[in-house]
């Protein structure tokens, strides 16, 4: 007598299984949106007290359908069972927020004020993960985050007691990269032609060059603003380049800081000393010098000006006609009959109009 059949397990209804989820999540949404847009609030808010600067922050509640099709992943485990039986308790990202930087250092600064404005789950780097699956993708460091326990204390965020929010934390290069590998079709370096995956890989690593040397860029311009700014207070300006955050700089030292100036304001005022012949500061220092911005400003305005202004002022006395004749508005109506009457001014309330000319002399 042969034994009986072995009785093949009932194959799961994977499709109902993410139409139910679909379902019971579209009552939950609206919390799960609004857990969002509080948790980017709190998150900007943070970030604007430790002027820690971003490209931007996104926040989200998790599409329907992308939620069904990850209900209904099969296990891994086992292939006729989903990867989450019960989705709404089991899928953590329906809340979620998205930071995006400008540099790699920041994302640690964003690190530490994740970890002192909220709880923190869990803490993992999704460019490990995608190198241990043998997928292609660029890092991206991800966090599973709650409100913490003071916050939550609060009657406006009480009901997001123990509620989940996922965080991705990348830099711009980062976001690039993950937003086109949606149009990828080749997940895995498996099923890759090989000539795709050599572009591929030699992408990675451009980009990754990329980020460093956008942050090793950004580490010299600070060290160099630090070290310009030693220089004017010690007054070595022989060695200081005429550049807007050094014309500030000396600016405000020698003439008394200005709030009101933007940095196009700076920026137009290096184009113009360029213009006029200007190499160094030091040679725009001893064009001023012998000038009161204060008291040129009075005679003109019959009051004091605002800072760049005063500056110009200065200028003008000491290069008198040069000043004019090489300034980028000296083919306008107006522009030269008005200088000359400052000039003018200047004279009779006993000011000497100096011939300054900072432009090196031709060879004979």
């Amino acid at each position: 007598m042969g034994n009986p059949k072995q009785e093949q397990p009932e194959k799961f209804d994977f499709s109902r299984h993410e139409q139910v989820a679909v379902v019971e999540y579209m009552h939950v949404m609206g919390f799960y949106s609004e857990l969002a847009a509080s948790s980017k609030r709190i998150a900007e808010e943070a970030l604007k007290r430790r002027y820690i600067k971003i490209h931007s922050i996104e926040a989200r509640a998790k599409d329907p359908a992308s939620f069904g099709r990850k209900a209904a992943k099969p296990s891994k485990n086992g292939p006729n069972q989903p990867m989450y039986p019960q989705p709404l308790e089991q899928i953590s990202d329906q809340a979620a927020i998205r930071i995006i930087t400008f540099f790699p250092r920041t994302i640690k600064e964003i690190d530490e004020m994740l970890r002192e404005e909220f709880s923190v789950i869990e803490h993992f780097d999704k460019g490990e993960s995608l190198i241990e699956e043998e997928r292609f993708g660029y890092q991206s460091v991800h966090y599973l985050i709650k409100l913490g326990n003071v916050r939550t204390s609060l009657p406006e965020y009480q009901r997001f007691e123990n509620a989940k929010i996922e965080v991705q934390v990348r830099t711009i290069l980062q976001h690039t990269w993950a937003e086109i590998e949606h149009d990828i079709q080749y997940k895995s370096s498996i099923t890759i032609p090989r000539d795709i995956k050599r572009r591929f890989m030699t992408l990675a690593g451009l980009l990754e060059i990329a980020d460093r040397e956008f942050q090793a860029i950004q580490d010299a311009d600070r060290d160099l603003t630090s070290r310009v700014t030693d220089l004017i207070s010690a007054d070595k300006l022989q060695a200081v380049e005429i550049t807007p955050n050094s014309i500030k700089s000396y600016l405000d030292k020698k003439l008394g800081s200005d709030g009101r100036m933007s940095d196009f304001s700076y920026d137009w005022t290096v184009r113009l000393l360029l213009r006029l012949g200007f190499t160094s500061l030091e040679q725009v220092d001893q064009c001023i010098d012998p000038y009161k911005d204060d008291q040129l400003s009075r005679i003109i305005y019959g009051n004091r000006q605002g800072q760049l202004l005063r500056f110009e002022f200065m200028l003008l006395a000491s290069m008198g006609e040069a000043f004019i004749s090489r300034h980028p508005w000296v083919g306008s109506s107006w522009f030269p009959l008005r200088y000359r009457d400052f000039l003018k001014k200047f004279s009779e309330n006993s000011i000497s109009i100096g011939h300054y000319d900072p432009s090196p002399p031709e060879d004979s």
